[in-house]
């Protein structure tokens, strides 16, 4: 199906909102990602994990580092800490934008 501006049709979350903090890990390398739409971080730091993707783009994870908000692969991330064990699959919204 054509997503448009979505990565995937489904999301985990771990409250109906996706407010939640799902789990929490330490980059494995560096990432700079494509666009605007992804977080960039360096290796060893905290990324927080919001939602997970699921469905066509099942490798790409929505989380922050610092103040900074989006998409990164989740093979990059070491998970070291898990706030919820209650997954919900929710459909996604349009995708983060660029401004």
């Amino acid at each position: 199906p054509d997503l448009g501006r979505r990565f995937a049709e489904r999301k985990r979350c771990a409250d109906l909102e996706c407010s939640m903090l799902m789990c929490r890990g330490k980059a494995m390398r560096d990432f700079k990602g494509p666009d605007c739409r992804f977080v960039n971080f360096k290796k060893g730091e905290a990324v927080y994990v919001y939602y997970k993707l699921i469905g066509e783009s099942t490798e790409l994870w929505a989380g922050s580092v610092g103040s900074d908000f989006g998409y990164f692969p989740k093979d990059l991330l070491e998970i070291n800490h898990n706030y919820s064990n209650e997954e919900l699959e929710l459909p996604t919204d349009v995708s983060l934008t660029c401004s």
